[in-house]
């Protein structure tokens, strides 16, 4: 194969079902940032969409011979990415952050400029929540990790229209609740 040709998703889960360990990892390169995007729609949480993300994983290598279509291998894991963040949702309580120590330096943004962020990190965390989860995790998909509406449809195994619908009348009401604060541009 050349570099500029990978392989399909059903070579790879047929490669790690005969013992082919490298083919999981490119499994999870493949599809790590997508699954944390699917993850972070539905926890809401950085911290909880990675250990969701991670235990998605590690159950898709337990139970690969469950998947039944190896071609639909991602939205065979976005499906368990989604249901295990739930799960995680439903079983997390509030956590107690552990206060910094004294002294600890910061070389990061400024103070002024981390505020800012994270005002925008919160406006952007609540219009999302207040989108159907399947127009957040389209937003999150198409804006955030790149994919074309196709691939969306195909993961999610919805109609291509629908998916472009979704996404118009996501952003519609992203747009409406920022009140033009984003740049949230019709591709």
């Amino acid at each position: 194969m050349t570099a500029h040709h990978e392989p399909s998703d059903a070579v790879l889960v047929r490669r790690i079902r005969t013992g082919d360990d490298g083919a999981y990892g490119a499994l999870v390169g493949r599809y790590m940032k997508s699954a944390y995007a699917v993850a972070y729609s539905v926890t809401g949480r950085h911290e909880d969409a990675e250990d969701a993300v991670q235990e998605s994983f590690l159950v898709a290598l337990q139970r690969l011979d469950e998947c039944r279509n190896p071609e639909r291998f991602a939205g065979w894991l976005l499906t368990i990415v989604r249901n295990r963040s739930r799960n995680l949702v439903r079983r997390e309580s509030l956590r107690s952050a552990d206060p910094i120590p004294p002294g600890t330096s910061n070389r990061g943004p400024g103070p002024d400029r981390v505020t800012e962020q994270v005002e925008l990190r919160e406006q952007l965390q609540e219009a999302l929540e207040t989108l159907p989860p399947v127009q957040r995790e389209i937003v999150l998909l198409h804006d955030l990790e790149g994919w074309k509406h196709r691939e969306i449809a195909d993961r999610l195994d919805l109609p291509s229209g629908t998916v472009r619908s979704h996404l118009h009348f996501a952003r519609k009401a992203l747009r409406s609740v920022l009140g033009g604060s984003l740049n949230l541009s019709e591709r």
